[in-house]
C-alpha cells in the first residue's frame, strides 16, 4: 500500500526541503507503465505540485533539480509534468491566468508537414481553431492545452484550449512507439474549437522564457541519465571489475561536465532573465545529449544484457531515453549554435577563457 501524499511545503524555496518533498511525493505513485496509469500519476502529481519555481526568478536550478528528480523515476511522467509546469510558466510570463487546481495542461507546439492549426473567427482574444496538431503528448487525459496556431496572414499565435468540448477529437493513429509509449503522443483534430489567445502574435517564440524551457528539457535528460549511471555505480561497487569501473568512470566524466554546465546556465539565466538565452540553451542541450550518449553506451557495455531483460524499470528507461532525447534537433541545433557563435565570435571566444 502506497503512503499518503505528503504535505506540500508552505513555499518552494531553493533548498533540499523542496527536493525531499518531490521524492516523498514520487514514492506515493505507482510506476506509470501505460496510458491509464500515467493519467492517474499525472493527475496526482499536478494536483500535489501544481507549479515549479518560475525560471529566471532566482531558483532556476531548483526547478531543474525537481524536474531531474522526476525524470530519474519515470521519463513518461516527467514528459507530461514538465509540459504542465511549462504551461504554468508560459501563462505567468504572458500575463494570463494560471492553471486551475486539478487541471493537467499540455503544450502542443510541434510542427509537422501536413499538420497545422489555423486560427479562424475571432472576437477579442476569443478564437476558433481548426486543423490537426501532431505529437500531442497526454492528449487522452490532459484537461487543457496551449496550442501553437497561425492566422490568415500566417502570423504565429498561442491559444489556450479546454479539451473537453465537441470541437476537439483525439485520434489514436500514427503512434507505434515502444520508448515513451505511455505518453500517447497522438494527433488531435480541432474543428471550430473554442480557444483563447495568450499574448500577442509571435509572443510564444519571442519571449525570453522560450529558451529557459528548452534548457529545462535538458535537465530531464540529465536526471534520467544519472539514474541509469547509478545502477552502473551500484554494480561496480559489488565486484572489482576494472572494465566495469572504466565504464563507470566514463559515465561520471560525462555527467560531471553536463552537471557543471547545467548549473552555470541556471545561474546565467537568473542573472539576466530578459537576455536572449538561445545560445546558452542550445549549448547545454548539446552537452547533456552528449552525456546521455556516453552514459547509455557505458551502462550497456558495463552491465550487459541482464538489466535490459530482467529489470522492468531499467528496460523502460533505456527505451524511453533515446526517444525523449530526440526532442533535440541534433546537427540542426548545432548549426544554429555555430551560427550564433560566428556572428559574435569575439564575445564567445572570451567566454571560453578559463
Amino acid at each position: 500500500m502506497k503512503p499518503d501524499l505528503p504535505a506540500m511545503p508552505r513555499a518552494v524555496t531553493p533548498d533540499d526541503d523542496s527536493l525531499r518533498y518531490v521524492e516523498r511525493l514520487l514514492d506515493t505513485l505507482d510506476p506509470p507503465v501505460d496510458g491509464n496509469s500515467i493519467a492517474t500519476a499525472s493527475r496526482t502529481l499536478t494536483r500535489a505540485l501544481p507549479s515549479l519555481p518560475q525560471p529566471g526568478q532566482g531558483a532556476t536550478l531548483l526547478r531543474w533539480r525537481m524536474l531531474a528528480a522526476i525524470a530519474a523515476r519515470d521519463l513518461s511522467l516527467v514528459k507530461i509534468y514538465e509540459a504542465h509546469a511549462d504551461a504554468a510558466a508560459i501563462l505567468a510570463e504572458l500575463g494570463a491566468a494560471p492553471p486551475r487546481r486539478g487541471t493537467v495542461w499540455a503544450v502542443w507546439a510541434a510542427q509537422m508537414p501536413g499538420a497545422a492549426v489555423r486560427a479562424g473567427q475571432r472576437s477579442g482574444d476569443l478564437v476558433r481553431l481548426s486543423g490537426t496538431k501532431a505529437w500531442c503528448s497526454g492528449a487522452a487525459f490532459a484537461t487543457d492545452a496551449l496550442v501553437t496556431c497561425s492566422d490568415a496572414d500566417d502570423r504565429p499565435w498561442l491559444a489556450a484550449v479546454e479539451l473537453a468540448q465537441p470541437g476537439v477529437e483525439v485520434v489514436a493513429r500514427g503512434w507505434h512507439a515502444v520508448g515513451m509509449a505511455a505518453t500517447g503522443s497522438v494527433d488531435v483534430l480541432f474543428d471550430d474549437a473554442a480557444a483563447r489567445l495568450v499574448g500577442p502574435a509571435n509572443a510564444y517564440l519571442e519571449r525570453p522564457g522560450f529558451w529557459f524551457g528548452a534548457a529545462g528539457i535538458a535537465a530531464c535528460w540529465y536526471g534520467a541519465a544519472a539514474a541509469l549511471a547509478t545502477r552502473l555505480a551500484v554494480a561496480a561497487a559489488r565486484r572489482d571489475d576494472p572494465h566495469q569501473r572504466a565504464h563507470l568512470g566514463a559515465a561520471d566524466a560525462a555527467l560531471s561536465a553536463a552537471r557543471a554546465l547545467l548549473r552555470e546556465t541556471a545561474r546565467e539565466i537568473d542573472r539576466a532573465p530578459t537576455a536572449d538565452a538561445m545560445a546558452a540553451a542550445l549549448r547545454v542541450r548539446a552537452a547533456v545529449e552528449s552525456a546521455v550518449d556516453a552514459v547509455t553506451r557505458a551502462t550497456a557495455r558495463g552491465l550487459g544484457a541482464a538489466p535490459f531483460c530482467r529489470d522492468p524499470w531499467f528496460a523502460r528507461m533505456a527505451a524511453d531515453l533515446p526517444v525523449f532525447v530526440r526532442q533535440s534537433h541534433a546537427e540542426h541545433d548545432l548549426a544554429v549554435l555555430g551560427g550564433a557563435l560566428a556572428d559574435s565570435a569575439t564575445t564567445e571566444r572570451a567566454a571560453w577563457s578559463l
